[in-house]
């Protein structure tokens, strides 16, 4: 009797076990927050569609990842750690494909969320203090590096500074405000706010502006309505022992069915670091970032979000400068509104506002200068700000996006510099970097999606842009060269691509594009200020052609379920190309520069190279992927090798995953081939190859918490990038870190 009574029990008790781990999951677009129907998923034995609200019930299981489906969507997968999370919150988020249907590359900031197109990062990237590091994570990207821990400027297929569109969900970014950019628009991104970064190659996607070599956009994580209130948060920390980094970040939010509020602060510091000889590199610095993100369901057709982000930085090295970071505050604000408006054409609207502050302060009070000639410190603001609003029409036949956008940025600031030694002691001058230089720029664009005969789609892209640019407080030194200082300039860019569905797996895009932009603020308004590559003094020039680039890519793909090769080439012929050239007729500001360079148009330049990728499941637990990039740049007009050409990058990686992928072992290595296509002009020199080995091992301790350790450079090679500015009176480059052992854990809940 007892153990039929027993029995019972358990067998009631196995019924509610089994229900409690019946969850029903909602399958959401990720900018409308409207339900995907008809979407596949697989999770071990179980199958279905999502209903037309988007949803489906799901089993939960032990070691089993999930995989969707949609044609507008893609195939994904979400990893064993994410899909356990669906208990709690239980509402999956996608983006339509329409950037895959450029040559891209994604990376995936969250883990478990990444594809097969897809570059997918660790946890402690989360804690990670500047974007560019986590892009330099594919061989593409490579820096312009100035510090040893801060301020990496991103260059993408030789492609630097302006000439990539770096945006913030599409719409906002930040401008430099140090004249030596060691606060580039990038550094401003906080990677713990990131869902993913979309590297859309080429000058193709133009809905987000004029990217003349890339538009690199880092979107926002999803705003997550819950049917129930819901707390969730994270926290992340990590430490490396090779110049004592330390690291953390977190979030806390709440949520609910008509809500979204979440808090995230991220703060990391370090000290000067050892190279492979033993030598130390300076590289102090400490970096803070701290947000808050408010979502609201206005109707069940509206939301709205609001973000503001506050970055400070603080007593950051810069060898390769004259100066350091002394102080760095920046402010982003963002709001953005969309409705789905459901009408027979019309399908959904957003509309952005945005604004952005940078405060910067840097001096050369921390350098061990003997005999110190002089004080100098330049105090210099920027501002950005301005919207974009954008609609969405689709029918059977085609999908048209078409919108507006506005962006005024604007610069000030000073040099001060004051005399201790010599004849001038006791003197203090003031130099007018900026001029108070502002730039706007009024643009319309349109972005058509059309399938055309069969297994082909056609992707039309345009856009027109009026620049006005001019400065309000102009040196009479600059107006002795440039009596007129104010210019109106026209932009047209257009690209036209076309998609190839083959058989088996196979797929092919070609594109083909012309896009001009106008000089940056530093190209057109900077004061005889030493900006550039070497130690000249630079000049801008307000009279600069816009510069424009005819360029076709090529991308070739093929897929299947665990093989994935992908292949994407260009060739860019640029015209104006803007460069500089000295100019021994103007005179320096500092006794000890060596002369004066003035921007001006080069007529032609040519860059071509090539991506490619090959991402494979082995079996066994296994999983490899090689990347590789090549770029070849070529100054027409003097015949020799464009500047600042990263050289041939490799990159495999050997990852595994065990114990229902709670283990992860993971082996890296990197090889770089010397880089002899030097520019002469530049005064560049040959960088020697180097190869690199690193070994990582995480374990996911239960559905909270995971641990890591990593050791970088196994072998303490001694090697810089080609692309690492020279020490500041020294012919030496900046060396990159020795041998690194870092540990790290993150929690989530």
């Amino acid at each position: 009797m007892h153990s039929y009574i027993l029995s019972i029990a358990f067998f009631f008790w196995g019924i509610g076990l089994a229900m409690a781990q019946a969850v029903s999951v909602t399958l959401l677009d990720e900018t409308t927050q409207q339900p995907i129907v008809a979407a596949t998923f697989e999770y071990g034995e179980q199958a279905g569609l999502t209903d037309e609200q988007g949803q489906f019930m799901l089993q939960l299981q032990t070691g089993e990842v999930l995989v969707l489906s949609h044609v507008s969507y893609g195939t994904w997968t979400l990893d064993v750690e994410t899909v356990q999370t669906l208990a709690q919150n239980g509402t999956i988020y996608r983006s339509a494909l329409a950037v895959e249907l450029y040559p891209v590359t994604v990376l995936a900031v969250r883990p478990g969320q990444a594809g097969a197109e897809q570059i997918g990062l660790e946890h402690q990237d989360f804690t990670a203090h500047d974007a560019a590091a986590l892009l330099r994570q594919t061989p593409a990207f490579s820096s312009i590096q100035k510090s040893g821990n801060y301020g990496f400027d991103p260059v993408f297929r030789g492609f630097k500074y302006d000439q990539l569109n770096v945006v913030l969900n599409g719409a906002q970014s930040a401008t430099a405000a140090c004249p030596n950019r060691m606060d580039p628009p990038t550094s401003q991104m906080a990677p713990n706010m990131t869902d993913r970064i979309e590297i859309l190659k080429g000058p193709h996607a133009l809905r987000y502006g004029t990217g003349l070599g890339a538009t690199i956009n880092f979107v926002p994580t999803a705003l997550r309505f819950t049917k129930n209130t819901d707390v969730y948060g994270r926290a992340s920390t990590a430490f490396e022992s090779n110049g004592a980094v330390l690291r953390g970040e977190g979030q806390v939010g709440l949520s609910g069915k008509r809500y979204d509020f979440s808090l995230l602060a991220a703060w990391s510091q370090g000290d000067d670091y050892q190279a492979g000889d033993g030598s130390t590199v300076q590289a102090d610095f400490e970096r803070g970032s701290f947000g808050a993100n408010l979502g609201l369901k206005l109707t069940d057709a509206q939301q709205l979000r609001v973000s503001a982000v506050y970055n400070i930085a603080r007593d950051a090295d810069f060898p390769a400068l004259p100066m350091d970071l002394r102080r760095d505050d920046t402010w982003l604000f963002n709001a953005r509104h969309d409705i789905t408006v459901g009408g027979e054409r019309l399908e959904t609207w957003n509309t952005t506002v945005f604004a952005s502050v940078v405060q910067h302060l840097m001096d050369n009070l921390l350098k061990p200068l003997d005999p110190r000639m002089m004080d100098a410190a330049t105090n210099a603001e920027t501002y950005n700000y301005g919207g974009r609003t954008e609609g969405l029409w689709r029918t059977t036949q085609y999908k048209l996006y078409g919108g507006a956008d506005l962006r005024v940025e604007g610069a000030s600031g000073l040099r001060t510099r004051s005399f201790l030694l010599g004849p001038n002691t006791g003197t203090t001058l003031t130099d007018n970097a900026w001029q108070e230089g502002q730039i706007l720029k009024v643009g319309a664009f349109a972005e058509l999606q059309r399938p055309f005969a069969q297994h082909y789609q056609l992707v039309l892209s345009a856009r027109v842009e009026l620049n006005q640019a001019a400065i309000r407080d102009a040196e009479a030194e600059f107006l002795a060269v440039y009596p007129e200082t104010e210019i109106q300039q026209l932009n047209p860019s257009l690209s036209v691509g076309v998609l190839r569905q083959f058989e088996r797996g196979w797929s092919a895009g070609l594109f083909l594009g012309r896009v001009q932009r106008s000089g940056s603020l530093t190209e057109r308004f900077i004061n005889y200020f030493p900006v550039g590559q070497d130690p000249y003094e630079m000049l801008g020039n307000p009279q600069l052609k816009p510069e424009v680039n005819n360029q076709a890519d090529l991308s070739i793909k093929w897929k299947r379920p665990k093989t994935t090769l992908q292949l994407d080439g260009f060739v860019g012929y640029l015209q104006d190309y803007i460069s500089s050239q000295i100019d021994t007729n103007l005179q320096v500001r500092i006794a000890s520069s060596p002369g004066v360079r003035q921007f001006l148009n080069i007529e032609a330049a040519l860059k071509t190279g090539f991506e490619f990728s090959w991402s494979q499941v082995l079996g066994l637990g296994l999983q490899h992927q090689l990347a590789l990039a090549y770029t070849y740049g070529q100054d027409l007009s003097l015949n020799e090798p464009l500047p600042e050409i990263a050289p041939l990058d490799l990159r495999y990686t050997l990852r595994g995953q065990y114990f229902g992928e709670r283990l992860q072992p993971q082996i890296r290595f990197r090889q770089v081939l010397e880089q002899a296509r030097i520019s002469t002009e530049f005064g560049e020199t040959t960088t020697p190859a180097f190869t690199l080995i690193d070994l990582q091992i995480a374990y996911q301790i239960n559905d909270v918490l995971r641990i890591q350790f990593a050791v970088d450079n196994i072998f303490n090679a001694n090697y810089y990038e080609h692309l690492s500015r020279a020490v500041r009176g020294q012919a030496l480059p900046i060396y990159a870190r020795g041998r690194n052992f870092t540990i790290s854990a993150s929690a989530t809940f």
